[in-house]
């Protein structure tokens, strides 16, 4: 919609964000505290729900913002040319936000179930992504490589959509639902694939400042790999995709 206010815009990526981050940690959630109806869903669950909540978000978002709800699409969009810089910062903000509402919400909806959970690592999975084995430097790899492959599969669709605002929105959600299970089930078991700063940061902030009976550390020293793997991974997307393709 060309005619659509960037505050408006921005008010959209907000409450994408939101739902994708309820509906996402709100199954590793279901999964993970004691006494859930869902507890021990286990992995293929997560990976569907974690698609199907990127696709809620942009059933929301597509029409007015184009459906980013990730930094890394902005910042890669922005990059190739498909996306305004002037828009970039308020994307950013109103993702930040999103996902920090949105956390909220989750520990609102669960406060029982984390108060029946004595398990304090699995209290910050909820929240935000730690890996499966502590190696930054690969946890880094893995994350500039999942986040690689959103932002360059996006970013090749988006060149066959005639669409005014490019983003995850323009192509429809279902290709993106499909390529966001695909790169959690082939590529998420290493880090819990953030491929998202805005999925992992805001949340975590909200872990660390709730008061959330019996948790532990926010995992401060692990925070920047699912910050800067994913801004990485946009950058060398959007870098392949004008060298090669345009």
């Amino acid at each position: 919609m060309a005619d659509v206010s960037l505050l408006t815009k921005c008010f959209f990526e907000f409450l994408g964000t939101l739902v994708l981050v309820l509906l996402g940690d709100g199954v590793v959630a279901s999964n993970v505290l004691k006494k859930s109806k869902g507890f021990n869903g286990g992995w293929v669950v997560i990976t569907m729900a974690w698609g199907f909540a990127v696709m809620c978000g942009v059933f929301i978002a597509g029409p007015y913002s184009g459906a980013h709800l990730n930094p890394a699409v902005s910042i890669g969009l922005a990059i190739a040319g498909h996306f305004s810089w002037s828009y970039v910062p308020g994307y950013i903000i109103a993702q930040f936000l999103g996902g920090f509402v949105g956390a909220l919400l989750v520990y609102v909806f669960y406060k029982d179930h984390f108060d029946a959970t004595d398990d304090a690592d699995s209290k910050l999975g909820v929240f935000c992504t730690m890996p499966a084995i502590m190696n930054r430097p690969r946890n880094l790899f893995c994350e500039i490589v999942g986040t690689f492959l959103l932002v360059f599969i996006i970013i090749q669709l988006a060149e066959e959509c005639n669409c005014p605002a490019v983003g995850m929105g323009s192509l429809g959600a279902f290709p993106v639902t499909m390529l966001i299970m695909s790169i959690g089930m082939s590529l998420g078991g290493t880090t819990g694939y953030a491929i998202n700063p805005v999925r992992d940061l805001p949340p975590r902030i909200a872990h660390a400042l709730l008061p959330i009976k019996g948790k532990r550390d926010s995992g401060w020293n692990y925070s920047w790999v699912p910050v800067l793997g994913p801004i990485i991974g946009c950058i060398l997307a959007a870098i392949l995709h004008m060298a090669v393709l345009e």
